[in-house]
């Protein structure tokens, strides 16, 4: 088979959705003629842990590991809440920042460009150099954030005659968080200087969204493939309704729910809703599991949502997927800004395979709502449009009533992670 080096920084046991994108490639890349080798830190400082993802690695997989240095290790000891929170990505708005915040944003943004594994860079190209010459291995990849990691390729790249794929899970410079960095002139302008060098360095681009695609191809003449996150779960419909439904009108969001992530406007419309319906009020079950912000919680107890409020805490991956299938309906929510519409988040792809109605409320052109129209899976608002908003509650509680509530979502197996890694497969082999 034909060899390629994965690098990533996130690997089991790391919980959240940045793992779970390169482990299903590996999963799958041998079915289409391609050996992966993965390369991760030996002692990574993972913000999340999901022990469940470990059985999914494949036993005999070469898995190389290296020391890093974690700079965020040692902002434990300034603070270790503020800590854990800006590395999971909660940021907490301006005015709500504590000078302990923002003084470890302006050192984060300013003295660790691109990121915080920065440090991984030099020691990592120092041993693959001497392993690639080894290996005769031809292929690498890079997959950020961290966008250290495609500092690891491009040197590689320079030093040898190799093929470099990058592949960005999320934007760089145009990532919403970015500009909560308190980044000095030099700092941003240093961060558009490496993303430009890498877009024009690698051989080819993948990015996971429509928008993500559209925006590197204004600073790059490189190619440039879209290929989006998945699932990874049989599509049984009999497995599904062996699963017993809420008995609540339950609306679940499963993963993150931050700040920015705040849609005041689902919140006031539910309760509106709550006051004009007794039986709304007592069967609605807003379940939010995750780590949720005191900003998100706040705004919906200020609704008057507070008993309806289900607060559920991080789970593993499996119960989410179940919690998924047992959902009335679905919850997605993105930042209503420019820099957020090319963001899908990895949870979509898992609940179009749930096959139950998706609520989603974000910024307009967004490419979750080109993805739900196209797969028939549910609706998509953006903030301002309560009366339609309004009106989709109304209706799917109507349904739910008369336990007519139902996903007609087709043409979804493209999004099966199997799929998508031939789409890979063919990339690597070009």
């Amino acid at each position: 088979m034909k060899k390629v080096l994965i690098i990533t920084y996130y690997w089991p046991p790391a919980g959240g959705p940045g793992v779970q994108r390169w482990l299903k490639f590996v999963k799958y890349l041998r079915d289409f003629g391609i050996e992966p080798v993965v390369y991760i830190p030996e002692n990574p400082n993972y913000p999340l842990i999901d022990e469940s993802f470990l059985k999914e690695v494949p036993e005999d997989i070469e898995i190389i590991r290296r020391p890093i240095f974690e700079p965020y290790k040692f902002a434990s000891f300034l603070s270790k809440k503020d800590t854990k929170t800006i590395s999971s990505g909660i940021i907490k708005r301006k005015e709500k920042q504590s000078f302990m915040q923002k003084l470890m944003l302006y050192i984060r943004g300013n003295f660790f460009i691109p990121d915080a594994r920065k440090f991984w860079i030099k020691p990592s190209v120092k041993f693959l150099k001497l392993y690639l010459k080894r290996s005769n291995i031809e292929t690498v990849i890079t997959t950020g954030p961290p966008h250290s990691l495609h500092l690891i390729g491009l040197a590689l790249k320079k030093e040898l005659q190799l093929r470099w794929i990058a592949d960005f899970r999320d934007p760089w410079t145009q990532i919403g968080y970015q500009k909560e960095l308190k980044l000095t002139k030099n700092s941003a302008e240093k961060h558009q200087r490496l993303e430009k060098e890498v877009l024009n360095s690698a051989d080819k681009i993948i990015t996971t969204s429509f928008t993500t695609k559209k925006e590197f191809a204004s600073k790059t003449s490189k190619p440039i493939h879209v290929i989006t996150n998945g699932f990874d779960t049989e599509l049984n419909a009999e497995t599904n309704l062996e699963l017993k439904l809420d008995e609540n009108f339950s609306i679940s969001h499963i993963g993150s729910l931050l700040s920015g992530r705040n849609p005041a406007s689902l919140w006031k419309t539910l309760a509106e809703i709550s006051a004009e319906n007794k039986h709304f009020r007592s069967d609605l079950k807003l379940k939010l599991y995750g780590a949720v912000s005191d900003e998100v919680v706040q705004s919906i107890n200020e609704a008057g949502l507070e008993e309806n409020l289900l607060l559920g805490g991080y789970i593993s991956h499996s119960e989410a997927l179940g919690l998924q299938k047992t959902s009335q309906i679905l919850l997605l929510i993105e930042i209503n800004s420019e820099e957020t519409k090319g963001i899908i988040a990895g949870k979509l792809f898992e609940y179009l395979a749930a096959k139950r109605p998706i609520l989603a409320i974000g910024p307009s052109d967004w490419d979750v709502a080109r993805i739900i129209e196209e797969t028939s899976s549910g609706k998509s608002f953006q903030y301002q449009e309560e009366r339609a908003l309004k009106e989709f509650i109304l209706s799917s509680y109507q349904n739910y009533r008369e336990n007519k509530l139902l996903s007609d979502s087709k043409n979804i197996e493209d999004y099966h992670r199997k799929n998508l890694t031939k789409k890979l497969a063919e990339l690597i082999k070009k």
